[in-house]
């Protein structure tokens, strides 16, 4: 299959083109490199574009014809969508939907959206599943809803078909350090552990140690990179067998809170380190683990990597390459 996938040069991104590569696809990536990374592009052609770019995209869609398009070219930083909301929905919303119509305009109709958790905002559950409101508290996730909606409206009108796959805490890296997580600024938790093992920062932050949790800590389901790479070839081995359009969450199904990450990436790497507990940070929920059977069911996904330790063991070896 040929497979345009745009953000390929991203963090996740760049780990599905790897699994997408080593299936023997034939890959595009289209990526205007402001957060990926050339080097990141393990297989394929890269285009550097932007996807507001609307003359370079649809030259990109009519002379390659994609089979399907995976799509992860986002802002994905909370805080920042906070203070800067008008990038997140000219991005996150308004380049989507310019590479929607792209599609459509091309007549390609299969589409794998990388969307979020944060579309539930804080439901207040210990497992969330697909049917929970969206409610999103800030506006990134508010950036995915209104995409999500739209591709409702579209698959029900015009044909589209599509899999929407609502990832939790995308952690870990390439077994083989080849690729990993190289966020500027960095924002997630498990790299700036790390980065502060390295002796790189001074301390590491705890953003609000007073939340409704039992540690009093933000508690997340992380999941694999590659382990989410393999959600989301599955999902297009369903649309390719004339699957019905669907949403996923994907995740493992169980939280570490942020106090269980910092001490197990200090076992991982031998090394202590400071740690300073300071504000909450506007935007953040206080639990989200997903509940991840209906893609077990659906799509036979059977996760591979749930280790919390063996998940920071592979970000730690890419870490120490940086």
């Amino acid at each position: 299959m040929k497979i345009l996938v745009t953000g390929g040069a991203g963090y996740i991104g760049s780990h599905v083109v790897k699994a997408l590569g080593e299936k023997g696809a034939t890959v595009l990536v289209y990526d205007d490199l402001s957060k990926g990374h050339r080097d990141a592009v393990l297989y394929g052609e890269l285009v550097v574009g932007d996807l507001a770019d609307q003359a370079l995209l649809a030259r990109t869609l009519r002379a390659f014809k994609p089979d399907a398009v995976m799509h992860f070219a986002a802002f994905i930083a909370v805080g920042e969508s906070v203070r800067e909301p008008v990038k997140y929905y000219c991005n996150n919303t308004a380049n989507t939907l310019n590479l929607l119509r792209g599609m459509l305009e091309n007549g390609i109709n299969k589409f794998i959206f990388s969307s979020t958790a944060a579309v539930y905002g804080s439901p207040g559950k210990a497992l969330i599943t697909e049917t929970e409101p969206l409610k999103p508290i800030n506006p990134y996730g508010h950036s995915k809803v209104f995409v999500e909606k739209a591709l409702e409206d579209m698959s029900a009108s015009q044909g589209l078909r599509y899999v929407s796959l609502r990832y939790f805490n995308a952690a870990g890296a390439d077994p083989e350090a080849r690729i990993g997580e190289r966020h500027q600024p960095e924002t997630h938790l498990i790299p700036l552990a790390l980065k502060t093992a390295k002796g790189e920062r001074k301390s590491l932050e705890i953003y609000g140690a007073d939340y409704p949790t039992p540690d009093g800590t933000c508690l997340r389901d992380y999941i694999h990179v590659d382990d989410l790479a393999e959600a989301h070839l599955i999902s297009l081995d369903h649309l390719s067998g004339r699957g019905k359009s669907e949403v996923f969450n994907c995740g493992y199904g169980h939280g570490y809170s942020v106090r269980e990450v910092i001490d197990t990436a200090r076992k991982v790497t031998g090394k202590d380190f400071t740690v300073e507990n300071i504000q909450r940070r506007p935007g953040d929920s206080p639990v989200l683990v997903a509940d991840s059977s209906r893609l077990k069911k659906a799509l036979n996904w059977n996760p591979k990597y749930d280790d919390l330790e063996y998940i920071i063991k592979t970000a730690w070896e890419w870490e120490k390459k940086q």
